[in-house]
């Protein structure tokens, strides 16, 4: 019997969820083994079912996705990692690749690039979305030197999903938007966008903006 390559999808969305299982077993060689939705069971599912890859969000309930990454290794020393995130900025990019990921797909592209992803990661290749800016690449390559990373003690005290609905407030999405976007109600979305301000102490959404284009998450010239 041929051998397929196993695959752990970890997403808090479960239709995002169906759309990469959609997605991975249009090659009959892929199989998608199991399936999370926070950090604690896709913890559990990598020790248990030794995937061959894990694919993995940014922004879970419990924990950062960047942070799951070294703890996959642990459990799965063989467990190679992509992270699918809609996050496109470098600090984000830059800090997975630290963390251990051997790519980078942004979910906006991820119906298009996640299986050229696969491939590549599956070879022993690193793999960058190519709607990556190529600047990107430039940035990683000079991080040391420039230093390039998030370092704010009140930017460490939001939760991973203020911190995805910060980004999302920062590019000047509704509160609508950013609910049908992340598949929860606009109250809620209210809700983590108050809390933000406080932990923040910032007082309007071009306030937002500037301390995120600050912090390098968001290029503030898309508000020109």
């Amino acid at each position: 019997m041929t051998h397929k390559t196993t695959l752990l999808i970890v997403d808090d969305h479960a239709l995002f969820r169906d759309g990469l299982r959609a997605i991975i077993e249009r090659n009959p060689m892929y199989t998608v083994s199991g399936e999370a939705g926070n950090g604690k069971d896709a913890l559990k599912a990598a020790k248990t079912l030794k995937p061959d890859l894990a694919l993995v969000d940014i922004s879970l309930p419990d924990q950062n996705g960047l942070e799951l990454i070294g703890e996959i290794k642990k459990v799965s020393p063989r467990t190679k990692v992509i992270i699918v995130s809609m996050h496109s900025k470098i600090d984000y990019i830059a800090k997975a690749f630290q963390a251990g990921a051997a790519g980078y797909v942004v979910k906006d592209s991820a119906a298009d690039k996640l299986q050229q992803g696969i491939d590549c990661v599956l070879k022993g290749d690193y793999f960058m979305d190519s709607s990556v800016s190529q600047q990107v690449v430039k940035k990683l390559m000079g991080l040391q030197t420039k230093n390039i990373k998030i370092t704010n003690a009140s930017y460490d005290t939001l939760t991973p999903r203020e911190q995805e609905i910060m980004v999302l407030v920062a590019e000047g999405l509704s509160s609508s938007e950013i609910s049908e976007k992340l598949f929860i109600s606009a109250k809620t979305v209210e809700n983590h966008r108050s809390s933000i301000m406080r932990k923040l102490d910032l007082h309007s959404v071009i306030e937002i903006a500037r301390y995120a284009a600050k912090l390098g998450i968001i290029d503030i010239n898309q508000w020109k």
